[in-house]
């Protein structure tokens, strides 16, 4: 399930600020590669003449200086030799012990297993025939990937058999291969890719050069964004232990030469790339999670240093679009401290001379924002609800359009012309395939694309619900069911929860949520505070010391849905992935009463010892989301209050199945290991001390995926797990 990665303003911001998280649960493709990344030669010649110079965050860099890393001292490796034996043969215990559990117990699941897994595959051949492929529009072609090879076909005759191929993963070495993202030069000339592999969240970028017979003109290893400048002038960002903070510039002519064009200092800020809708400028963005500064790089003179548009402010968040010589802000600035719209005259882009073009409604999410030459559409949510504002800069006038009520999801479609006179997206939910819309700003409409082979479904009823939090908050909570189910409080009920990084649960369409349904399965999704569900403040408000106001929510949330009548505590299940395993796991200990049984995908269920250990690649940069337990005792306190881990104590819990990646570099498998060692203690712990009669052991079940990341696995190994 590959797609084309092309982003808007807010999701590229969004995705800058939490991909590098090591807790993000981004719903990020992950990419099968037997790719050996080339050596890289670029800094070599400078390896051993490093200058060493104190610079401020985020500096732009002469040609010719590269920044190199003070050397520190490490202790003696004597004396780490006995704790780090200790603590090597502890994990290889552990890990055989859950391996050989995994075994003996997943032999029961077989005959279920072969069930679920042909009525997966139906589903899926059913719906991915129908949907397609992600298209990109340039002039009258039409880029367009399948199965592993890119396409290049005229705009009126978009069909596979009469395309010509551009490149093959299988034929160029690249086998087992996803394809990640896809930009094309501005004359067409060279076409960049991005591949990324199962068992790497590193990505290598392939430069080809298009023509009667294309050719591989360059492979970069490590990139994680890249934007061409100029016809032959390729900007990107390197990638290393999860972190962007180096900018290269590349160039394809006669004289061929990689440069480092900018250095970001701050560990806690991320560093990527991306082109204005009217590429009239390359954004240099650096990000923490609460904190945005912005570079230009001239397209027509893409050798010029970039221009710094605002400093870092502590607190505002910022991104850059262009048109007609003025720039579009993006900005948190100003109150409330939630997404605005402002412009400022590229001549004098300080902060000073932001002017306000919209500022968006209470408790309203920006999903997204798309720029175009006469226009600027709004993708918005509010609780829940999904809609458009098309904002005008000819009549400077906002007209707001409703959407269907069943959407839960914006899916844009790219269409990189600025001038175009239609808006492409699509809409989905977790149990409705995407379906293409339009909107016109010719008729002033929106136009239902009747490309839709496979019908919406019409038996799946949409509930939307506020319950009441401990503090008198009111939490939205969005529900499906099967409209021919009665007796609705006998039916199982998948709960999901997600609450960190001010990132909204993932309510795309997933085949296995439509065959719940189809099963007679109820499915919530509750949209506690911490995620973003509500705009900025709502993340703010579950953040850090804010953070048991997400527990309270999901609390209040399963309590309402028993009390009108959705499921009951025997039969409801809860779902979590990534950090969403905080609030899941906290609730598991603190109410475990609430519920029978909890997923658990790659969770995060240590975070105090986790945020001890600054030697991570992440901790520095988590401290924005989760505090900082090593210079803050209060802090430290808090987090071991709700930690799922610290937490867990004898009593009677619900089953648990888990599933880790031996992998994974944002979720230490240690920490998971510990987690499941400990929860199983208890649990036995407190069923020996008691002699009720029927007394109930609870299956604690680790599956640990020798393949695969943090991101998503592929369709096999999704539908095997």
């Amino acid at each position: 399930m590959a797609y084309v990665g092309l982003q808007s303003l807010p999701q590229r911001l969004a995705f800058s600020i939490n991909y590098y998280s090591k807790l993000s649960g981004l719903q990020t493709i992950c990419l099968y590669s037997k790719i050996k990344p080339k050596k890289c030669h670029i800094l070599d010649y400078l390896r051993n003449t490093c200058m060493h110079r104190t610079l401020p965050p985020g500096s732009i860099l002469p040609w010719s200086f590269f920044s190199c890393k003070e050397r520190t001292k490490l202790p003696s490796r004597r004396k780490q030799n006995t704790s780090v034996m200790t603590s090597e043969l502890l994990y290889k215990n552990l890990l055989k012990s859950e391996q050989k559990n995994w075994n003996d117990i997943s032999a029961k699941y077989k005959p279920m297993t072969k069930i679920i897994k042909k009525k997966l595959k139906e589903l899926h051949k059913k719906y991915t025939f129908s949907l397609g492929s992600p298209r990109i529009r340039f002039g009258d072609n039409v880029y367009f990937e399948e199965n592993g090879c890119i396409f290049l076909s005229k705009a009126d005759d978009v069909d596979e058999g009469n395309a010509d191929i551009l490149f093959s993963t299988e034929d160029l070495g690249f086998s087992d291969t996803f394809i990640q993202r896809i930009r094309i030069s501005p004359d067409q000339r060279y076409m960049s890719l991005s591949l990324k592999s199962e068992n790497s969240e590193k990505a290598t970028c392939i430069v080809v050069k298009l023509g009667h017979l294309p050719v591989v003109e360059k492979v970069i290893p490590n990139v994680f964004s890249f934007e061409w400048a100029t016809n032959d002038v390729l900007y990107y960002t390197s990638q290393k232990n999860l972190k962007c903070q180096n900018v290269f510039m590349t160039t394809f002519t006669n004289q061929k030469h990689t440069k480092l064009v900018y250095t970001e200092q701050d560990a806690r800020f991320f560093v990527d790339i991306h082109c204005t809708k009217d590429r009239r400028f390359l954004t240099i963005n650096s990000n923490s999670k609460t904190t945005s500064e912005v570079w230009l790089v001239d397209c027509r003179d893409p050798f010029k240093l970039p221009a710094l548009v605002q400093a870092r402010t502590k607190g505002v968040l910022y991104h850059i679009e262009h048109r007609n010589d003025e720039l579009y802000v993006l900005t948190t600035y100003g109150e409330p401290a939630e997404y605005k719209l402002m412009k400022v005259p590229v001549s004098s882009t300080g902060m000073e001379n932001w002017q306000l073009v919209y500022a968006l409604e209470k408790k309203t999410k920006l999903v997204d924002l798309e720029m175009f030459s006469d226009h600027c559409v709004m993708f918005l949510k509010n609780a829940g609800h999904l809609y458009l504002n098309v904002i005008s800069f000819v009549s400077h006038s906002v007209q707001s359009i409703e959407l269907p009520t069943w959407a839960c999801e914006f899916e844009l479609e790219s269409h990189p012309e600025h001038t175009t006179s239609t808006c492409y997206f699509q809409l989905t939910s977790p149990v409705h395939p995407p379906k293409h819309f339009a909107y016109s700003f010719k008729e002033n409409n929106l136009i239902e694309q009747a490309v839709q082979e496979v019908p919406i479904i019409t038996h799946c009823h949409t509930t939307r619900l506020l319950a009441k939090s401990k503090d008198e908050t009111l939490v939205p909570i969005t529900v499906f069911h099967n409209m021919n189910s009665k007796e609705l409080h006998g039916k199982p009920l998948l709960v999901h929860v997600y609450g960190a990084y001010g990132i909204d649960l993932n309510m795309s369409f997933k085949e296995e949520k439509l065959m719940l349904i189809e099963e007679g399965w109820i499915l919530a999704y509750c949209h506690v505070r911490g995620g973003g569900e509500l705009g900025l403040s709502w993340h703010k408000d579950g953040c850090q010391r804010n953070k048991l106001k997400g527990l309270h929510d999901l609390k209040a949330c399963i309590m309402l849905l028993h009390k009108v009548g959705f499921s009951q505590p025997n039969y409801t299940a809860l779902v979590a992935a990534s950090a969403g395993g905080v609030l899941a796991g906290a609730l598991c200990n603190t109410d475990p009463e609430l519920i029978r049984a909890m997923v658990l995908q790659a969770p995060f269920v240590d975070v105090l010892n986790t945020m001890m250990k600054t030697h991570l690649p992440l901790t520095i940069e988590e401290q924005e989301e989760w505090g900082n337990p090593l210079t803050d005792e209060e802090c430290m306190k808090y987090i071991k209050s709700y930690c799922p881990y610290q937490n867990i104590k004898p009593q009677r819990y619900p089953s648990v199945f888990i599933t880790a990646y031996q992998n994974d570099q944002r979720i230490p498998l240690m920490g998971v290991l510990r987690y499941v060692q400990k929860l199983r203690r208890a649990a036995l712990d407190y069923a020996s001390s008691t002699s009720k009669e029927g007394n109930w052991i609870p299956n604690i079940i680790l599956d640990v995926q020798a393949n695969g990341s943090h991101c998503d696995s592929s369709w096999e190994d999704s539908v095997n797990e």
